[in-house]
């Protein structure tokens, strides 16, 4: 008795103490992991930009935890890239997919994913990124200080149910860090989300929308068992040492008793049923003497450290009803004592089918009346300021479509956007004047910029695709160039003209 107790208590100490240490292990490699998934590499970066205007421009996608950039001491100017490292991996992912190749400073910046001088942290990368997938989740960058929770599940909502929907929040519990998480009932719904409100304009703020890569509980893992409860193995061990020690006294006794019959000149098989007879007998009258003395010195070394609270409780809760009926009862009484039931499941009675009261449908009525005043509030009214937008009530589907109508609804733009007009190798001084001179037949031309689009750093710039816009002071005015220059031959080219985003363009970005 004393020996398997202490086995089983010992194997299940180890089995815990096992499970710890792999827990803790996969939390370090989580870390580790989410940690350069958080870091980004920004290159050919202009040496006259500080670190001010990195943060400026990586900013709207997230919070921004540090950036590194390394400076030469003998020109005291940086090297011409840097790291920037976000709070949490979606960040880093959003601006690596949409700040890839943006003219920042005069060059085409470039960004790109986590250094691989860690390549075992790709499998848990990899592990993360799926479970990941098994949510419908959304994330939202770049949210006005002044809207809630309430504010932004009501305007994604529009594309399908919401089941989570939650901001982040810092050290004070009314202002939130300005990005958050969204979780649809449907992944259409998420996609459709993501988009459609990426780069809209919720408040003056641009908001960044892309898809989450982490799954709720990124550092959690996925769940383990649980180790057995030291009571349950105390009473396991006393189950094992009595179907031992009865396996013991059997076989000793059989050893004995086929002696005395082979002495005798007696069958073993007339002699059975007086040793089954005397077995019961035998054994309560044994290991009960021999029990106390050696449970007081087993089970204090054995339990583990980690459960001294649940151990006065359990034991004696678990002992005085096992034990002695192991012990006294035999097998056939200390099995079935073990076995604990499975939970009921209680299914209830479906509800009775009933028809509407006279109260719900005079409530149905009147909601009607109230939905169809709030629609044709919302067709009158144009919520042109955040205040009088956060003052909306939003109910029912079709008044959703209506209020992200109104949300919806862009400046006009007043760029022309001018491809396929020249080569790179054709660009200099007089075409810009050209070029300004000849737009001035639809009206006043208050910025042109020729941009000079490639890739990679890698390109050639001889081939290098020209990009030329063209501002003028009124949106009808560019609209008439526009139409004009579409389609027209110049240099032996056919120009393709057509009008270009106006945020993107006063934004500084020029790649789309």
């Amino acid at each position: 008795m004393e020996q398997s107790i202490k086995m089983v208590l010992m194997k299940q100490t180890l089995a815990h103490q096992q499970q710890q240490m792999a827990t803790q292990r996969t939390q370090v490699q989580r870390q580790q992991a989410l940690a350069l998934m958080c870091r980004v590499y920004v290159g050919s970066i202009s040496f006259e930009l500080k670190e001010d205007t990195i943060r400026q421009a990586f900013l709207p996608f997230g919070p921004i935890k540090s950036i590194n950039m390394s400076w030469d001491p003998v020109t005291q100017k940086h090297k011409g890239f840097a790291f920037v490292e976000y709070e949490i991996p979606e960040a880093a992912q959003l601006s690596l997919e949409q700040m890839n190749g943006v003219m920042l400073g005069g060059r085409n910046i470039k960004v790109v994913g986590r250094p691989s001088n860690m390549p075992q942290a790709q499998a848990v990368i990899d592990e993360i990124q799926e479970e990941a997938k098994q949510y419908n989740r959304i994330y939202v960058a770049s949210i006005h200080p002044e809207l809630t929770e309430d504010d932004i599940k009501n305007v994604f909502e529009a594309f399908g149910p919401i089941t989570y929907c939650k901001l982040a929040y810092g050290a004070s519990a009314h202002k939130h860090k300005g990005y958050g998480f969204i979780e649809y009932a449907t992944l259409p719904a998420a996609l459709e989300a993501i988009a459609s409100m990426n780069l809209f304009d919720l408040g003056g703020q641009y908001l960044r929308v892309g898809r989450a890569i982490t799954p709720p509980n990124a550092l959690a893992g996925p769940p383990q068992a649980s180790a057995m409860p030291t009571a349950a193995a105390v009473a396991a061990a006393a189950a094992t040492a009595k179907i031992q020690a009865m396996d013991a006294v059997a076989s000793n006794a059989v050893a004995l008793g086929l002696t005395k019959l082979n002495a005798l000149g007696l069958s073993p098989a007339a002699a059975l049923p007086s040793l089954a007879a005397a077995l019961p007998v035998a054994l309560p009258a044994a290991l009960p003497a021999a029990l106390p003395a050696a449970l007081p010195a087993v089970l204090p070394g054995a339990i583990p450290a980690a459960l001294p609270g649940a151990l006065p409780v359990a034991i004696p809760a678990a002992l005085p009803g096992a034990l002695p009926t192991t012990l006294a009862g035999g097998v056939s009484a200390a099995l079935p004592a073990q076995v604990i039931p499975p939970p009921g499941v209680v299914i209830p009675p479906p509800p009775r089918a009933r028809g509407p009261t006279a109260a719900e449908t005079a409530a149905a009525v009147e909601g009607g009346v109230q939905q169809a005043a709030l629609q044709r509030k919302l067709l009158d009214s144009s919520p042109d300021t955040l205040q009088q937008q956060e003052s909306l009530s939003i109910s029912g589907q079709s008044a959703r479509h209506l209020v992200m109508q109104r949300l919806m609804r862009r400046r006009a733009s007043r760029t022309v956007l001018l491809c396929n007009m020249v080569s790179a190798e054709e660009v200099d001084e007089a075409l810009h004047h050209e070029i300004q001179e000849e737009c001035s037949k639809w009206g006043r031309v208050d910025r042109l910029v020729i941009y000079n689009e490639r890739q990679n750093e890698d390109d050639d710039p001889a081939h290098a695709n020209v990009k030329i816009f063209v501002q003028f002071a009124e949106p009808e005015e560019a609209g008439a160039a526009a139409g004009a220059l579409d389609g027209r031959y110049f240099g032996g080219r056919t120009v393709r003209a057509a009008l270009y985003d106006q945020d993107l363009f006063d934004h500084g970005d020029l790649s789309g």
